[in-house]
């Protein structure tokens, strides 16, 4: 899952204690950027295996501190614990706690078996990468469904809302489509992580144009 991912952040910015939309855009892929972190330094590991799955050819085979259960509460707690010092606000610090852990969560989902409690077998994953048309479905129902319920959940505040607004959403599409239908190869570089790396840190950057042009509106207004 790429986008999908994205889902709980586009939902939960719109509570009325969460942290700013584009602290749990980073939040939901902080498993992400570990793993990409920790393969480039070596620490975590993946192969190229032609047709490993319907949908890529990513093998996980060796994340047992980013991707295990155990890896990501220890994440989600560091991340909450920044959030939780920088706001003073324990609703916002367990909101972005919730949010790293929605990726274990839906990498369960889609992942062939590679996902681990606590970094050693059993080896979790439903495996919906093999039906690569439900798994498309849904993840642009949850990335674009969630996206469209934070928009009509926010307002403008600024005259460039809508321009940021659909520049993330376009922004996400083309990621996602890059990711779908890109040639494979089985050929290992440096520049994979890196790219991933930064794929997330621009949407994350989007996020924050996004969050600057938009305030979130209260249930009376929402409903008025």
């Amino acid at each position: 899952m790429f986008i999908g991912h994205y889902a709980p952040a586009f939902l939960a910015a719109t509570t009325r204690k969460a942290p700013p939309l584009a602290v749990l855009v980073v939040a939901v892929q902080v498993l992400d950027f570990a793993f990409f972190s920790f393969a480039l330094l070596g620490i975590e590991h993946y192969r190229l295996t032609p047709n490993f799955t319907a949908s890529n050819w990513l093998d996980l085979y060796d994340m047992p501190y980013s991707h295990s259960l155990l890896g990501a509460a220890v994440l989600g707690g560091l991340f909450s614990g920044l959030v939780l010092a920088l706001t003073r606000s324990r609703a916002a610090a367990g909101i972005a706690f919730a949010c790293v852990l929605s990726h274990w969560l839906a990498d369960y989902i889609v992942h062939a078996p590679d996902l681990t409690l606590a970094g050693s077998p059993p080896r979790l994953g439903l495996g919906l990468w093999d039906h690569p048309l439900a798994e498309h479905a849904l993840e642009v129902l949850l990335a674009f469904g969630t996206l469209a319920a934070y928009a009509r959940r926010t307002r403008a505040a600024g005259p460039r809302s809508g321009l940021f607004l659909g520049l993330l959403a376009a922004v996400l599409a083309l990621f996602q489509v890059i990711d779908w239908f890109s040639p494979r190869t089985t050929e290992m570089s440096p520049a994979q992580p890196l790219l991933a790396l930064f794929a997330f840190t621009m949407l994350s950057g989007l996020a924050l144009l996004v969050q600057a042009t938009r305030s979130k509106v209260s249930g009376a207004q929402r409903f008025a």
